[in-house]
């Protein structure tokens, strides 16, 4: 049971798949840009603002510490934002899309 040649270029030319396509990169890309922008924000202050980072905010922590930890945390809620986005809908437009080609 496989989908015919003429069936698979129906499909890539339709605006249903192809909208797919266009989401999954826009909010890829997105995400992926905001990441790059925050953790090279956060290497170029280390390797610019490094009075700013030694700031103690403790007796052995500086504010570099905490801002490092932020990243990695903000980096995970990021991946949840994926996450989250994928299950409610791309995945729901994907199950549509398959149904809808397996159907004809």
């Amino acid at each position: 049971m496989g989908i015919k040649p003429e069936r698979v270029k129906e499909i890539l030319q339709s605006p249903q798949f192809k909208n797919l396509v266009q989401q999954r990169l826009t909010v890829s890309i997105s995400l992926t840009i905001i990441m790059l922008v925050v953790y090279f924000g956060f290497i170029l202050s280390i390797a610019f603002y490094k009075e700013f980072l030694s700031i103690k905010i403790g007796e052995h922590l500086t504010l570099g510490l905490p801002i490092g930890i932020g990243l990695i945390i903000f980096a995970w809620l990021l991946t949840g934002f994926y996450i989250r986005w994928a299950n409610r809908k791309y995945d729901k437009a994907v199950r549509e899309l398959r149904n809808e080609v397996l159907e004809n």
